[in-house]
């Protein structure tokens, strides 16, 4: 029986389980990342109004993801707390109220982007082209969210129990359809109408919903150490308060993205519509980079989280340790590249000489921020592990919204140029309060523990 064996995240050597464990979600989170880039591409041969399109609609994704996102981490800390703790029956009730919960977010995002979808494009643009796409994009994606929250939800379960080679094939499956669906739908190939942007948005909804239904499948029939259970199923107050209270301030911290993507769109908008195309290039670009280290930090979380309910300092620092020399090390050669090939990264988009113009300057100076941000957010990670999701939102407060924004906003009076310092700054002063935090929560949880 699954409660007999003990689980890899409290036997294997550390490194050796970073690994094991990190590898397959940073490796499929790479090819989900490289999905994007080219999503942007194909949409960028379409026009620039359309790149700025979804560009201004890709704040409402990245709030659905945010909130898949700490619906997953509350599943995933809370069910990898209770396997180390060796309570089955428990950690079998998790899941199921994890599912439980991932469908009541799709229904309200549903529900959201019918109502609302118009009105938040006509914020930012009163282009009617730009308008169209956009409220499109935003529709689909956001009625079609179930492939979401519950692809998230299948995979934040293997995680917690330390299969994330099974994550990896899933992210695989959903990264692949996606980027052979993508030219057949917007463009119009294989018999299929051009459908141009909202072809783009469909073939992500599509391949998010084969991903799931394939996840699911992969934890019903291969993943023994959880048990789905749906018939005869009772929401539980207590264990969705639990998720959600553990959760929350990772969705807080991933939502920050799209407030922050809005707050850049609103203050790059007075320069010029290109400047708002190179920020959605970068973003996307970034994202090839950071995610490895949310890769890394997935796999992170559910390995503290069942070191903690085993009780095992040792273990805990050892993969709190080994996890930021990997995580340094990734964005070090991240640093390199980008501020060596800035002309060709950008070339990926068919970057105008205008918009080389800002790329290139952009990337070089954002790029001195990265090997700052990673720490960071290994230690958030590790805070979130130990179930201190407040003080990793704080850090994510710091380095996304309270320092950043108002920093940008200030430079924008000086240069377009000036705006990018805004993010090694912000990144700086997120680093200093990570290790200031991490420090007060490893005296309060951890050093009371047996070495």
């Amino acid at each position: 029986m699954a409660q007999a064996t003990e689980n890899k995240m409290g036997t294997m050597p550390e490194g050796r389980l970073i690994l094991t464990m990190s590898f397959p979600i940073m490796l499929s989170m790479l090819v989900q990342a490289l999905y994007n880039i080219v999503d942007s591409a194909f949409v960028a041969r379409i026009s620039e109004d359309a790149l700025t399109a979804v560009t201004l609609a890709f704040p409402v994704q990245l709030l659905m993801i945010a909130v898949a996102t700490g619906t997953g981490v509350g599943i995933n800390a809370l069910l990898s707390r209770r396997l180390g703790e060796k309570k089955q029956q428990e950690a079998d009730a998790v899941s199921s109220n994890g599912i439980f919960l991932s469908v009541c977010f799709w229904v309200l995002f549903a529900v959201l982007g019918l109502l609302f979808g118009r009105p938040f494009i006509s914020l930012f643009t009163d282009v009617p082209a730009v308008a169209d796409m956009g409220t499109d994009y935003v529709t689909v994606v956001s009625v079609a969210s179930c492939g979401v929250f519950l692809l998230f939800t299948a995979e934040r379960l293997m995680q917690a129990t330390g299969n994330t080679v099974y994550h990896m094939i899933t992210q695989l499956i959903g990264a692949v359809l996606n980027c052979v669906l993508d030219p057949i739908m917007i463009f119009g190939l294989l018999g299929c109408p051009a459908l141009g942007t909202t072809g783009a948005a469909l073939a992500t909804v599509l391949s998010q919903i084969i991903a799931m239904a394939i996840g699911f499948f992969i934890n019903v029939k291969f993943n023994h150490d959880v048990h789905i259970r749906l018939r005869g199923f009772r929401p539980d107050g207590r264990i969705l308060r639990e998720i959600v209270r553990i959760g929350l301030p990772a969705a807080m911290q991933q939502s920050l993205m799209s407030v922050l993507t809005v707050g850049f769109n609103r203050i790059l908008m007075p320069f010029s519509q290109t400047a708002v195309g190179f920020y959605g290039i970068y973003y996307k670009l970034q994202n090839f980079l950071f995610m490895p280290i949310y890769g890394l930090n997935n796999a992170l979380i559910p390995m503290i989280g069942y070191n903690y309910g085993a009780k095992n300092r040792r273990r805990i620092e050892r993969i709190t340790r080994y996890a930021m020399l990997l995580g340094l090390g990734i964005m070090a050669t991240g640093t390199l590249l980008f501020e060596a090939l800035p002309v060709p990264l950008l070339r990926l988009f068919d970057a105008s000489e205008t918009m080389l113009a800002i790329g290139i300057p952009g990337i070089r100076i954002i790029s001195t921020s990265f090997c700052l941000a990673g720490i960071s957010l290994i230690l958030s990670g590790c805070m979130q592990g130990l179930g201190r999701g407040s003080e990793s939102l704080f850090v994510a407060l710091l380095r996304q919204l309270i320092v950043i924004l108002p920093l940008a906003a200030l430079l924008a009076r000086y240069s377009l140029s000036a705006v990018w310092l805004s993010f090694p700054l912000a990144e700086a002063a997120g680093l200093l309060a990570a290790a200031l935090l991490y420090h007060r929560v490893h005296r309060q949880l951890l050093s009371g523990l047996p070495e």
